[in-house]
């Protein structure tokens, strides 16, 4: 019998002890082992300023992913817009693959296309800038060779700077396109996209040039809810950890 397939985003580990943090170890140990894959899609913590401080800020939630990978569990992971240092010490540590976004892969027979989701949030003009920015090899090069302690004042600032900006914005800037997400389902030419980034989970039917489509939008995490996707048996639902 086929073994299904676990995705999760956003959940926005802190660099400390939290019900956060807790929650991913138990859903590590406990319904991911019965996974045939593991897929978590960007922002698995709030900020990650290098592989240097994370692999020992996160020793835990490292060694239960390393766990996880080692008990036969395909693990994979995206950068989100939080996390997008992750490298290849913690690929190393972790035994996750990072994937690059988009990725199309194969679950449970259906192709789909695998994203965090902010690339297609092309009407925040501003966000953009910076995501072209941040992900540019040089500035990430420089940046990596900070002290440790200023790469986490920087990082603190950009937090409270993204706060702000986000009172100044409507939902519908910081949601993805429906141009952007179509042009997507037209070069891809899958028939499903599983993302997170927005923080509106919801699961949504759609026709693109007269093709039935659906898009899962996966759910941000908090104390009292952290919710995964479960894909098995031609169908994809939600389940609270």
């Amino acid at each position: 019998m086929s073994r299904p397939v676990l995705l999760a985003s956003d959940l926005h580990l802190p660099n400390g002890p939290s019900p956060l943090r807790d929650g991913l170890i138990r859903f590590l140990r406990g319904p991911a082992h019965q996974a045939a894959a593991l897929y978590l899609l960007g922002d698995i913590f709030e900020y990650w300023v290098g592989d240097d401080d994370g692999l020992a800020t996160h020793a835990d939630v490292i060694a239960a992913l390393h766990r996880l990978s080692k008990s036969g569990v395909a693990v994979y992971a995206m950068h989100g817009n939080r996390d997008f240092l992750l490298g290849r010490d913690f690929e190393r540590a972790s035994g996750v693959r990072l994937l690059r976004d988009p990725s199309v892969v194969d679950i449970d027979g259906v192709p789909t296309l695998l994203s965090h989701g902010d690339l297609w949030c092309t009407d925040d003009r501003a966000y953009q800038r910076w995501r072209r920015f941040s992900r540019n090899r040089l500035a990430q090069w420089l940046f990596l060779r900070l002290p440790l302690q200023r790469r986490l004042r920087i990082a603190g600032g950009l937090r409270g700077h993204s706060a702000d900006a986000k009172q100044r914005k409507t939902v519908e800037i910081m949601d993805v396109s429906p141009d952007a997400v179509a042009a997507a389902f037209r070069e891809y030419g899958v028939p499903r996209i599983i993302h997170g980034h927005t923080h509106r989970p919801a699961d949504h039917v759609l026709s693109v040039d007269g093709r039935d489509v659906e898009r899962h939008v996966l759910a941000d995490w908090h104390p009292d809810s952290m919710e995964y996707l479960i894909c098995h048996a031609g169908a994809c639902r939600r389940v609270l950890i």
